[in-house]
């Protein structure tokens, strides 16, 4: 499963224009809606495709065969279908391979520095011997929000939280 950031707006703009199914049938086959701004479709190699919006991000899950590499026109056809795919991306998020390149990057960063930030803080505080009992009750609270945000896939507020409680445990 993958993640797409997409532009602000884009997806209410999708939604405006018929959803992310009318969308889709611009670029795929066989594409049926299973829901608001969600559907399942296939085109060429790509067996199985299956996206979403959740939130601000695009989610989408693909099946791909492998294409006949020995075979000219069908080394041609799976460009051509990867074209498709790019080209959907692209109208789907808003941003263009780069950019989406970038939030991708930026998204894991933000998971990795609210990780880092429980991970100091646990060791900080099995070292620290003058912690008033408040100030690690807040710290266990703030770990807790990190570790439920991370989990519903915010890392967004993961990351924010994290910075929260670095600035906690540095007074």
């Amino acid at each position: 499963m993958e993640r797409f950031a997409t532009t602000r707006g884009k997806v209410k703009d999708v939604t405006a224009n018929g959803g992310l199914a009318e969308l889709a049938k611009k670029y795929f086959d066989n594409v049926e809606s299973t829901g608001e701004n969600a559907f399942t479709g296939s085109h060429g190699i790509m067996r199985s495709i299956e996206a979403h919006y959740k939130g601000d991000a695009l989610i989408v899950e693909v099946d791909n065969e492998k294409p006949d590499f020995s075979n000219p026109e069908s080394m041609k056809s799976a460009r051509e279908d990867r074209l498709r795919w790019t080209q959907f991306l692209d109208d789907s998020t808003g941003y263009d391979s780069k950019k989406r390149g970038d939030k991708a990057k930026e998204w894991g960063k933000k998971a990795n520095k609210a990780k880092s930030s429980i991970s100091a803080a646990k060791h900080f505080m099995s070292l620290a011997k003058n912690l008033n009992q408040e100030t690690i009750d807040k710290a266990n609270d703030l770990i807790q929000e990190i570790e439920s945000a991370l989990e519903a896939g915010d890392n967004t507020k993961a990351a924010g939280r994290g910075e929260k409680l670095s600035k906690l445990l540095n007074k």
